[in-house]
């Protein structure tokens, strides 16, 4: 076959290819041109999920009647006109092939009215190049693009179209994408002539429209963002971690008002959320970055649902600090807490498979108190059980602060049960002191109240002013002695341990190559490294408290982070996994026996400790009962 030009018609059914998956992909560009023509209500009807009609309705500017052609001409576009405009764009579509690629496989009717004029004007296609003259009709002002039996001349494409069940999930999904970004404008979606979804517009109330889409409980204990840095904005609110998902459904990132799903944005939310979310569930989160459009590209996917940034680094790290700083102000008992209230957290049980949790109870008898307050009601020091559950002898490599606070947490050496429930935390005169007549009123109650007593030797239970509280007392205090474990660890991880035996490790020439260029960076991780061939490194020392971990594997994972994206966090990871192992053996374990004050001295340090409602693993510390869920258990007032 000798080379020749392709038909019109063919050159837009493989942009079709490109841009139109499924009916929800139709949808998305035509609402997105609702969007960019100034509308402030779309209204969306679907037939038999999509794949026999899609019609979207808006009253924006409208098109012009000699304009109609144009709008079904392949790359035609009002939104575009140089290279700067490209590259400072402003607009959801640019171009300029959404409409003539559906067209192309489709029966698509266009009819347009512009406000002030007398006449709408209509213009329709079969699916060929060819489309008839322009018509005048009736419309208000507005834009109307009807679309009928998708993929009806594109027989292998309709064979991969699903059930009208999944395509009209993916269209209402685009749906509530888009309203979730626009909230000021209202969105209407009706499927088989019935209303399946009524957004109103909500100008200046972005929650309203947060409320309508995530619910009231997502509001209700979402943790707002709103930070500003070097041109970045970063607005929103971020889901409990008692709230995650078994699915990455409720997640909704923004930038300039564009839906986007790109690994930079990901791997920041996920290592925002890395200590706080249970193994395998997925936050919920609405947010939206602001950025000079010259700093992002989103002309890198067909979809425009991917985008580049020109400084990557500098927007991961943003984001991430944004958002670790706001789950870190939340603490048990507070408002806007991440444990969450009422019924408490959902999030399953971890179950003995875990093997994290508290260890088994064991069958002997009552333990001694294991808590020391501080006096005057700064947070105390809590210990572990017996030596054997203990982390054992501070590691010199770790330098003097970080011994002294980890030998703060180590369990003691040896225990006696005399003195159970006698000895009172100093700071308290008596076992229960501190609960005076003034501190019994509700506005100066501690937010997670008074201790009252231990539920099988694992949980505290407390009364506040909602209701009652109860506290797995080992997860609590193993965030506790976590947080203090991270903050000493801060003051001196670059620590570097050196090898008494240097160890040599294989690796590719690019990866020797970098490691010679980003030395500085790697001893600034704690790693002393040379080159002693074309694909061999030579270790010198490696991070203190990563000290008899498979070195070279690490150094290797790092320089592929290196290579990827510029950082690593490899050695941040791997020490925070250290020091949460640290803080699970060296806690407070299930079957101790606490007194009153104890217990109270625990309450008050949680209310002091951020990420005070998951333990290091994600699940929960703490749950409450409202007075209103008490009186349902038992049917009062009914």
């Amino acid at each position: 076959m000798g080379i020749q030009k392709l038909s019109n018609q063919l050159i837009s059914q493989i942009a079709a290819g490109e841009v139109i998956e499924r009916p929800a992909s139709v949808v998305k560009e035509l609402v997105e041109n609702a969007l960019d023509a100034g509308a402030s209500r779309i209204e969306v009807r679907l037939e038999q999920g999509g794949t026999r009609l899609i019609r979207v309705t808006d009253d924006g500017c409208g098109i012009a009647r000699e304009e109609l052609p144009l709008a079904l001409s392949r790359h035609a576009t009002s939104k575009i006109r140089s290279m700067d405009d490209l590259e400072a764009l402003h607009s959801l579509g640019f171009r300029g092939e959404a409409l003539p690629s559906v067209s192309s496989v489709a029966r698509l009717t266009l009819t347009s009215a512009v406000p002030g004029e007398r006449n709408a004007w209509q213009l329709s296609g079969d699916g060929s190049d060819v489309f008839g003259e322009v018509m005048p009709a009736s419309h208000p002002p507005g834009t109307t693009v009807e679309v009928r039996d998708l993929f009806f001349n594109v027989p292998a494409r309709r064979r991969f179209v699903r059930t009208e069940r999944t395509e009209y999930g993916h269209c209402e999904s685009v749906l509530r994408t888009l309203a979730a970004a626009h909230p000021e404008v209202a969105f209407v979606l009706r499927h088989n002539d019935r209303v399946t979804l009524d957004l109103p517009g909500a100008p200046g109330d972005p929650a309203a429209r947060v409320r309508a889409l995530l619910g009231e409980a997502f509001l209700a204990d979402a943790l707002p963002v709103d930070e500003q840095r070097s041109g970045l904005v970063l607005s929103g609110w971020l889901g409990s971690p008692a709230r995650s998902r078994a699915q990455a459904d409720q997640q909704y990132f923004f930038v300039n008002g564009r839906a986007i799903r790109d690994r930079v944005l990901t791997a920041a939310v996920r290592k925002a959320y890395q200590d706080v979310l249970y193994h395998g569930r997925h936050p919920m989160f609405v947010l939206e970055l602001e950025l000079d459009p010259a700093q992002v590209d989103v002309n890198a996917h067909p979809t425009k649902q991917e985008v580049r940034f020109r400084e990557s680094r500098m927007v991961h790290d943003f984001i991430f600090h944004a958002l670790h700083a706001a789950l870190g102000r939340a603490k048990a008992g507070h408002a806007g807490d991440v444990a969450g209230g009422g019924a408490g957290p959902a999030v399953p049980d971890s179950g003995p498979a875990a093997g994290k949790g508290p260890g088994p109870r064991p069958d002997a008898g009552p333990r001694p108190g294991l808590l020391d307050g501080s006096p005057g009601g700064a947070p105390g020091r809590v210990g572990g059980g017996s030596g054997g559950a203990g982390g054992g002898r501070a590691d010199p490599g770790r330098g003097d602060g970080f011994a002294a606070a980890w030998a703060a947490f180590r369990p003691p050496e040896s225990s006696s049960a005399a003195g159970v429930g006698e000895r009172a935390a100093p700071g308290y005169a008596a076992e229960g002191a501190g609960r005076t007549d003034s501190t019994e009123n509700d506005a100066e109650m501690p937010p997670l109240g008074f201790a009252i007593g231990q539920v099988a030797d694992t949980f505290v239970l407390a009364e506040n002013a909602r209701g009652l509280v109860l506290v797995d007392m080992h997860a609590a205090h193993e965030r506790i002695t976590y947080e203090r474990l991270k903050r000493e660890w801060e003051r001196e991880r670059v620590t570097a341990q050196p090898l008494l035996v240097p160890e040599e490790v294989e690796v590719t020439p690019a990866e020797a190559d970098r490691a010679e260029e980003q030395a500085d960076t790697l001893a600034g991780l704690g790693f002393e490294v040379d080159r002693c061939g074309p694909e061999r490194l030579r270790l010198r020392a490696v991070p203190a408290l990563l000290r008899g971990r498979d070195a070279p594997a690490l150094l290797r994972d790092v320089l592929g982070d290196l290579a990827e994206s510029g950082h690593s966090q490899r050695t941040e990871a791997a020490a925070n996994e250290v020091l949460s192992t640290m803080a699970c053996h060296g806690s407070v374990r299930s079957g101790r026996r606490l007194t009153v004050p104890e217990m109270n001295q625990l309450l008050r340090d949680m209310e002091a400790t951020e990420r005070s409602g998951q333990c290091n693993h994600g699940r929960p510390t703490w749950v409450e009962l409202d007075h209103a869920a008490l009186d349902g258990l038992f049917m009062r007032g009914r």
